[in-house]
């Protein structure tokens, strides 16, 4: 007599952190993700995946300031190097505003791409129903 041993179907990182980032479900790809502007529904409108568990925390304003940075920092040498005459008062207020454009723009994005990443990893609850069968009866409870 074999034992099989079950294993948990894979989930498509690179598909879960692209429909993240178009604030989709990372399940279906269907529902919207967020409920606001960076508020996560609790669970997917369309196949009722729940979303409640995500922790994004700190991480997606240091990506998007992160990618932000290289963009303007490249704009700025790219502005420089070929002396287009524009006065440095324009430039600073230009760049100021396209800063803020493109973080405020970015950031849900982020955080989207993070949220799938998490459910495609199954990490913070994302496991489904098995994940709670495997903690010891002995474990805190958080609520």
């Amino acid at each position: 007599m074999t034992t099989q041993l079950q294993t948990k179907s894979p989930r498509d990182k690179w598909l879960s952190v692209k429909r993240g980032f178009m604030g989709k479900c990372p399940h279906c790809g269907e529902g919207r993700m967020f409920r606001a502007y960076l508020k996560v529904s609790d669970a997917c409108p369309a196949c009722g995946e729940e979303l409640h568990h995500q922790r994004a925390d700190d991480a997606p304003p240091y990506m998007t300031i992160f990618v932000v940075g290289h963009i303007i920092g490249a704009g700025i040498l790219f502005m420089e190097e070929r002396d287009f005459g524009v006065p440095d008062w324009v430039q600073g207020a230009g760049w100021a505003v396209i800063t803020l454009i493109l973080c405020l723009w970015l950031l849900p994005h982020m955080k989207g791409a993070l949220i799938g990443l998490q459910w495609a990893l199954r990490m913070h609850g994302f496991g489904g129903n098995e994940e709670a069968a495997t903690l010891p009866a002995s474990a805190p409870s958080l609520t």
